[in-house]
């Protein structure tokens, strides 16, 4: 299985974000400490907006900021949310059915049960999990703390 570059993305952006709690992030920002396409990276942002994963703050201190703990979402939070598809196989398409295996077939079994212990493992693992050297993170990803600006929740 290979995850899309929205969903690495997606994490990252999430880790970017819960390094850096106490203030909004420019999307410039998080697209240069990647080397990420900023076009790119609003996208991706829609989709965790809509997912209640990132918030948007607007004005011009704006910005984005992790939507909720980052010990509250798990990285197969993030992994459906970001995936458009889990369609391991042909097979796995509904509206296929050129197979005439289909209603038989040990691998379609296989694959689905391979994808629910995918999903179990990443579910196991939370944002504040992947970002948990805060202060390593934060001077790799060139997040200054002087320019901090705190906001009133």
């Amino acid at each position: 299985m290979r995850l899309t570059q929205q969903t690495n993305y997606a994490v990252r952006a999430l880790m970017y974000c819960a390094v850096n709690p106490d203030k909004p992030s420019k999307v410039a920002d998080i697209a240069a400490s990647f080397d990420m396409s900023e076009t790119h990276l609003f996208k991706i942002m829609k989709v965790l907006v809509d997912a209640n994963l990132i918030k948007t703050i607007r004005g011009r201190n704006g910005g984005v900021m992790i939507a909720r703990p980052p010990e509250q979402i798990t990285v197969g939070e993030v992994v459906r949310a970001a995936e458009e598809s889990f369609l391991l196989a042909e097979c796995f398409d509904s509206g296929r059915k050129d197979c005439p295996l289909i209603m038989s077939c040990g691998f379609n079994g296989l694959l689905h049960e391979a994808l629910e212990a995918f999903m179990e493992v990443l579910d196991t693992k939370s944002i504040a999990d992947l970002a948990e050297d805060r202060f390593g993170m934060r001077e790799l990803l060139k997040i200054d703390e002087g320019q901090a600006i705190k906001i009133s929740a």
